[in-house]
């Protein structure tokens, strides 16, 4: 577990209506995105970003503490079978993508079979989706489906799928190979947000460079590892912060400030990308950002220096918020190589020192 400061930099002005274009929120990523693709990203920053655009099933309750699941572009909860094999999810009706020339010009409503599309994507050969591995020996039948197609070089996404059911225009059904407890959590991850197959096709293997999406926001700008912007989705359906929360005094701030207010309430987010941690933080006491996610290391003793955020910071309207952050690490061996590869006594115990 890794314990995280963010410091925000507090704008002292009146409420503003959701979306308000004159509001703006800066920030800076410690390192470059790469894609915005569902089916390719693997990286917590271009997520982060993908995640304003492009919505999964399911979401968290933001405060609520354990984690909970909660609809994000569903009616309800999925429905689980009684043998835990059957999950059944509801797409709620009225939640359309954001205009793209891929649409020629009609609104376009999001239905059970983008999800669909979106999942089958992970099993292309062709999109070689370093993701396959999340539902990989999860769905009936789609293993055999992934073989034939790596035999075939190709897909055909219009083949009906066993595992993978579109039982009408709002509802899908998937079946595992055994229960898994821990399947429905996956639609809340950003790697599950939903692909509209004409943008797919549209834009071929520059899909990543635009991500159409049914998100609070849309892709403004992209400049690749330099700049990102993002502006206030004007078509976003009607969502709004819950509470009561677990009614600690931070839920109730949070509550107080945003609760009953249509989301998003910004309407433009820029992003840089700043991998130093130096000019990054600069940046921030410069007034460049509104946001510091991670304050370096080498700073922390200067923003706390006991425990609590330094006077001068506070006298500029800085909050800090302090957030536990779990995290796994891993190390990777070349177990061809003399020295550390192998599995005599030493090797192995060589690399177990290493990794320790």
């Amino acid at each position: 577990m890794r314990l995280v400061l963010v410091l925000l930099a507090l704008c002292l002005h009146p409420p503003a209506p959701a979306a308000d274009p004159a509001k703006v929120l800066r920030l800076a990523l410690e390192n470059a995105e790469s894609t915005f693709d569902p089916a390719l990203f693997q990286d917590t920053y271009s997520s982060t970003i993908a995640g304003e655009i492009l919505e999964p099933m399911l979401r968290y309750d933001y405060l609520a503490r354990p984690a909970k699941l909660v609809p994000n572009t569903l009616a309800a909860l999925p429905e689980i079978s009684a043998d835990g094999l059957t999950l059944t999810f509801r797409v709620q009706p009225g939640i359309w993508f954001t205009p793209d020339p891929a649409f020629k010009g009609a609104p376009r409503e999001l239905v059970a079979a983008d999800y669909a599309f979106s999942i089958l994507r992970f099993f292309d050969p062709r999109v070689k989706s370093p993701n396959l591995y999340l539902v990989e020996g999860k769905i009936a039948g789609m293993d055999e489906v992934h073989r034939a197609a790596l035999e075939a070089g190709r897909l055909d996404y219009d083949r009906a799928y066993a595992g993978l059911q579109v039982a009408d225009r709002y509802t899908l059904r998937i079946r595992l190979t055994r229960p898994d407890a821990s399947f429905v959590h996956l639609m809340a991850t950003n790697q599950f947000g939903a692909i509209a197959r004409e943008v797919a096709e549209r834009h071929g293997d520059d899909l990543g460079a635009h991500p159409v999406g049914t998100g609070p926001f849309v892709l403004a700008h992209w400049r690749r590892s330099h700049k990102i912007v993002l502006e206030a989705n004007p078509g976003f359906r009607s969502l709004m912060l819950e509470g009561p929360g677990e009614g600690t005094a931070e839920d109730a701030r949070i509550l107080s400030e945003v609760g009953g207010r249509r989301l998003p309430l910004v309407g433009r987010v820029e992003v840089s990308i700043i991998e130093e941690n130096q000019p990054r933080w600069l940046a921030f006491l410069n007034g460049e950002h509104d946001l510091i996610q991670r304050v370096p290391v080498e700073f922390i003793n200067t923003v706390a220096p006991d425990g609590r955020l330094a006077p001068w910071l506070d006298k500029r309207g800085v909050r800090m918020v302090r957030e536990v952050m779990p995290r796994t690490g891993y190390t990777y061996f070349n177990l061809n190589d003399p020295m550390v590869g192998g599995y005599e006594p030493h090797q192995v115990a060589l690399r177990r020192q290493s990794s320790s």
